[in-house]
């Protein structure tokens, strides 16, 4: 049981650490790699104590714990996921409002080109 509990606390402790790595190195924006390190921390303390997911289920009313344990991962994937789809759904909507302001502006320049053209030099008299 000592080694079941070790290596699920490595193995949140080497993600922690991943993550931070990813953090640093700029291939994973901070807010999200500050919503990892927190998983993490959370795989890490519950590798570290696992009667403490026993005493949550027996708290909480579940008579089997794992099952308490699945509920609590999915409802986070779940939110993650939502929170994904918000973020993307609002960078669509600024990149739609970047290429109308951009087709704007090159219609602008496009007719102060025109006009510039067709006007006619006033330093050839």
């Amino acid at each position: 049981m000592a080694s079941m509990q070790l290596t699920t606390a490595l193995l949140g402790i080497g993600l922690a650490v991943l993550i931070l790595y990813l953090v640093r190195r700029d291939h994973l924006y901070l807010m999200h790699g500050l919503f990892w390190v927190m998983l993490a921390a959370v795989a890490a303390v519950l590798g570290a104590w696992p009667g403490l997911i026993d005493r949550l289920a027996g708290w909480t009313g579940f008579s089997y714990p794992p099952a308490l344990l699945l509920l609590l991962a999915s409802i986070v994937l779940v939110l993650k996921a939502l929170h994904a789809d918000m973020l993307n759904t609002r960078i669509e909507r600024d990149v739609r409002r970047l290429n109308q302001r951009l087709a704007m502006l090159e219609a602008d320049l496009e007719n102060l080109q025109q006009a510039s053209h067709s006007s006619p030099d006033s330093s050839s008299t």
